[in-house]
C-alpha cells in the first residue's frame, strides 16, 4: 500500500452540525422560515435534517415533527411544511462522522416527559458521553438513538422535574456536561439557546419583526431577512418568551481567557459571509492568506485557491505579495453529498469528478496553490498532479493553517494521528509526498491574531486540550 494511498473521499474535514430555532411572538407558522435557515446552513451538514414545531397557545404535548435523510431539498416536500403547523420550532442539518447515519439519529430529538415536550437540535460533541449514558441506563434510562444529543435531553428533561424552569434545567444539566455543544431549545411556551462555557460551537440571536431567530451562523440570518442582535456568550444560556430575552451566565468561564472557540469555524467551517463572535470569516481567511505572504514568499505568476475556502486566503495571499489572483479550478456544481465513487482501479478519481483545472489559466505559469488544509494528502497529491498536467511549470502548495497532529474529540472529524499525513512527517518530507515545488503552513502564533484576538482551540495542531480528552476514542458512536 502506497505511502498515500488513502480513501479519497474522507480526505477533507467534514462539517459539524448547524442549528436554527424561531419564535414567533405573533403567532405566525414557521416551518417554511425553518426550512430557509436550515437551507443557509446546509453546508454545516448533508447527512439528515429536519424540524420540529409547536404552537404556544396550543395543548402542550402536540409538536409536529418531520426528518429523514438527505438534503433539505430532498428530505422536505411543500406539503410537509404546509402541515406543519405551530409559531415555534427548531431544526437540524447533521453530518456524522462515523457509522450511525441513520434516520433514527436525525435531529431535532423530541420528547414528551411529565413537563410537557422538549424539541433539542444539537451542535458538538461531548467527551464524558459514554460515562452520563451508562448513569442513565442503570436507572432505567432506553436510549432511542447513538447520538450524545439524547443524553443531553434526558439529563434537561431530569433536572426539570426538581426546577423551577427549563432554563434552569438547563443549567443543571451543563454542569454534567464536559465537551462541545450548541443547543437551541423548544419547550411548549420558550425557545432556549446555550452554548458550552468554553464556546467551541458558534450560536447567535437574530430578529425579524416580532419573532426571535437562534441560528449557528449570521448568514442564516440573512437569507431569512433577519437583524443580528448578539453572539450567544460561551455559557450563557438564553430564554425567549413574550416577555423577550432572559440570560443566564452562571455557566460562563470566570477566565474568558480559558474560552475555545473551535479556529476551524474561521478557516473552514463558516459560510464566509457569516461572523463568529464578532470576527468576520471572510476578513479571518483574507488575513490568514496575506499572513503566508508575509512569512513563506515564494516568486510565482499566479496564486489560486482550491475551492472554495480556499479562495479568500488565496486572495489575501496576492493582496499582500502583488501576484496576480485567478482561477484555476473549475467546480462540478453539481456533485452532491454523495456520488458513486470510482473503484480504485478505475482511472476516475473522486477528486477529478469534482474538480477541473483550466489550463488556459496555469500552462507555462509558476503557480501558488492555496488550501485550507491537509489531512491525508491524497487530495492535495492529485491536484497538485493535475496542475502539472495541466501544463503549470511550478507548483507552490500554502495551506491556511498549522499541520494537523492530533485528533479533534469536539465534533471536528480529524482522524487519528496514524491518518494524518503530518503526523511523523517534517514539512519537506510531506511536500515530496504531495509533489509541490515548495510547501508552507500557517504558523501557530498566526491563529490567535487571524481570530481577532479571540481565544481559540488549537488542539488539533497542539496536542494541548481544553478539556481533558477521553482515555479511548468515543468518536464513532458518539458524534454528531
Amino acid at each position: 500500500m502506497n505511502e498515500l494511498d488513502f480513501d479519497i473521499g474522507g480526505d477533507k474535514l467534514r462539517e459539524e452540525c448547524g442549528v436554527f430555532g424561531i419564535y414567533d411572538l405573533d403567532g405566525a407558522d414557521v416551518a417554511s422560515t425553518i426550512y430557509y435557515g436550515l437551507f443557509a446552513l446546509q453546508h454545516r451538514g448533508q447527512e439528515s435534517c429536519g424540524i420540529a414545531v409547536s404552537d404556544t397557545e396550543g395543548p402542550k404535548g402536540k409538536v409536529s415533527a418531520y426528518k429523514g435523510m438527505g438534503l433539505c431539498n430532498e428530505v422536505f416536500e411543500t406539503e410537509h411544511l404546509e402541515r406543519m403547523h405551530g409559531n415555534i420550532g427548531v431544526g437540524h442539518v447533521r453530518y456524522s462522522t462515523a457509522g450511525s447515519s441513520t434516520r433514527e439519529n436525525a435531529q431535532p430529538l423530541v420528547l414528551n416527559y411529565v413537563k410537557g415536550t422538549l424539541g433539542l437540535a444539537h451542535n458538538g460533541n461531548l467527551v464524558n458521553a459514554p460515562q452520563l449514558r451508562k448513569e442513565l441506563e442503570y436507572t432505567g434510562a432506553i436510549f432511542q438513538t447513538t447520538i450524545d444529543s439524547e443524553v443531553i435531553a434526558y439529563h434537561i428533561a431530569r433536572a426539570r422535574i426538581g426546577t423551577p424552569n427549563v432554563e434552569s434545567a438547563v443549567a443543571a444539566a451543563m454542569k454534567k456536561l464536559s465537551g462541545a455543544y450548541s443547543l437551541v431549545i423548544m419547550s411548549p411556551r420558550k425557545l432556549i439557546g446555550a452554548r458550552d462555557p468554553y464556546g467551541f460551537k458558534p450560536l447567535c440571536i437574530g430578529r425579524r419583526d416580532n419573532a426571535y431567530i437562534l441560528a449557528s451562523e449570521t448568514c442564516a440570518l440573512e437569507t431569512i431577512g433577519a437583524e443580528f442582535v448578539r453572539d450567544v456568550e460561551p455559557g450563557e444560556i438564553v430564554a425567549i418568551t413574550r416577555e423577550g430575552i432572559a440570560s443566564n451566565r452562571e455557566m460562563c468561564l470566570p477566565d474568558p481567557d480559558r474560552e475555545a472557540r473551535c479556529v476551524f469555524e474561521y478557516i473552514y467551517f463558516s459560510r464566509p459571509d457569516s461572523a463568529f463572535d464578532g470576527v468576520g470569516v471572510y476578513r479571518a481567511r483574507l488575513q490568514a492568506g496575506r499572513f503566508l505572504a508575509m512569512d513563506s514568499p515564494v516568486e510565482a505568476d499566479l496564486v489560486v485557491g482550491v475551492p472554495e475556502s480556499g479562495n479568500a486566503a488565496a486572495l489575501g495571499y496576492s493582496m499582500e505579495s502583488g501576484i496576480p489572483y485567478g482561477t484555476a479550478f473549475v467546480k462540478n456544481s453539481y456533485v452532491g453529498r454523495t456520488f458513486i465513487k470510482p473503484k480504485q482501479s478505475s482511472r476516475e478519481s473522486a477528486v477529478r469528478v469534482k474538480l477541473n483545472v483550466l489550463k488556459e489559466a496555469v500552462a507555462g505559469k509558476r503557480v501558488i496553490m492555496i488550501d485550507d488544509s491537509i489531512v491525508r494528502g491524497t487530495t492535495s497529491a492529485l491536484i497538485v498532479h493535475m496542475l502539472r498536467d495541466a501544463g503549470a511549470k511550478e507548483v507552490h502548495v500554502k495551506v491556511s493553517a498549522p499541520p494537523f497532529l492530533h485528533p479533534c474529540y469536539f465534533g471536528t472529524d480529524i482522524p487519528d494521528e496514524d491518518q494524518l499525513i503530518a503526523h511523523g512527517r517534517s514539512v519537506e518530507e510531506i511536500r515530496r509526498l504531495i509533489g509541490a515545488d515548495s510547501l508552507a503552513y500557517l504558523r501557530m502564533e498566526r491563529l490567535k491574531e487571524m481570530a481577532g484576538g479571540k481565544p481559540i482551540c488549537t488542539a488539533c495542531f497542539s496536542g494541548i486540550y481544553p478539556i481533558e480528552p477521553p482515555r479511548e476514542d468515543i468518536r464513532g458512536n458518539y458524534e454528531r
